[in-house]
């Protein structure tokens, strides 16, 4: 087993006269599959099959010697004349890359985009993402030059959105904000930052990797370094902030992400575009809206009249 994209491996293809680990010469063409087979290796950590009748013989296995509990296993398996065997014929599945991995969050994979990206795709990117670069596919556009796809999994918008409650701390959709440089805001949302939960750093990582691509097909033509300094989550709630007076958003283009099932989670709600007399209310969860942020599409909030409505956004180069 492999570590996605890196040449650690739970296998040592050789051992130096000090006991540790020594470059084989065929090491690499294994763990990147260029040379299928199984092989005797002496040494193998993380993970590994041990035969039942096996562990009678192993009492003592992991002591007796100044290495860790695996080196030490491995060194007494080989005194003992105990084979070991690495094989690359099946797919086991991967490691995972744990030196960085927070402990203090209450989903702590929504921050693993870096260091363990494919199980965070295969946990949180929407099983349909890649049909949005299939030009046979055309994009919904529900209102004129409001493009609709699908981004992330429901698990995505339900880890995010209990993210933001359990840290709690929504604005109220008051003018008055200490988070923005100016302390005011004109058109006040009752919203959480993604700084505020550290989650700055991932999301603009996001925006470059999942998003900036399908501008690119969208809007033809214009090349997006995925800029973003407001990066948010909205609430509507009839007991708070239940809708948004008509406004301009401070972007090149917005990116309005469903993390709620209207009907089910709220009643009511939805966006609608004044210039179009065009409003969108049967959201789905994890679908994105992209649409110019200034000029042509000014837009408001609609009410909310039951429930909680949890939306994402981002201005995207503003």
């Amino acid at each position: 087993m492999t570590k996605d994209g890196k040449m650690w491996s739970n296998f040592w293809g050789a051992i130096g006269s000090d006991g540790y680990y020594a470059r084989s010469r065929d090491y690499i063409a294994i763990v990147q599959n260029q040379r299928k087979g199984v092989w005797n290796v002496p040494h193998i950590s993380a993970t590994y099959l041990i035969q039942k009748q096996v562990l009678s013989e192993m009492k003592g296995i992991f002591t007796g010697d100044k290495f860790d509990p695996d080196m030490t296993m491995c060194k007494n398996l080989r005194e003992k004349g105990i084979f070991m065997y690495a094989t690359n014929l099946n797919e086991f599945g991967r490691l995972l890359e744990t030196d960085n991995y927070r402990t203090k969050m209450l989903h702590n994979d929504l921050w693993e985009i870096f260091d363990n990206k494919k199980d965070w795709e295969e946990k949180y990117i929407h099983e349909n993402y890649s049909q949005n670069f299939n030009l046979s596919v055309q994009f919904a556009q529900p209102c004129p030059d409001v493009f609709w796809f699908p981004i992330v999994t429901e698990t995505f918008a339900k880890h995010l959105v209990e993210e933001m409650e359990n840290f709690g701390d929504w604005s109220g959709g008051k003018h008055e904000d200490k988070r923005l440089s100016g302390g005011y805001e004109n058109v006040p949302t009752d919203d959480i930052h993604m700084n505020q939960i550290n989650f700055e750093r991932e999301w603009l990582h996001f925006l470059k990797q999942y998003i900036v691509p399908v501008n690119g097909r969208i809007f033809p033509g214009y090349h997006s370094e995925g800029r973003a300094i407001m990066n948010f989550v909205v609430k509507y709630d009839p007991n708070r902030q239940y809708y948004l007076r008509p406004h301009h958003d401070s972007s090149t283009y917005t990116i309005n992400m469903a993390l709620s099932k209207p009907g089910i989670d709220y009643g009511g709600g939805g966006c609608r575009f004044i210039r179009y007399n065009c409003q969108v209310t049967e959201t789905r969860i994890g679908w994105s809206f992209m649409h110019p942020g200034r000029l042509t599409h000014y837009h408001e909030g609609l009410p909310v009249t039951w429930g909680k409505r949890y939306i994402m956004v981002s201005f995207i180069d503003p």
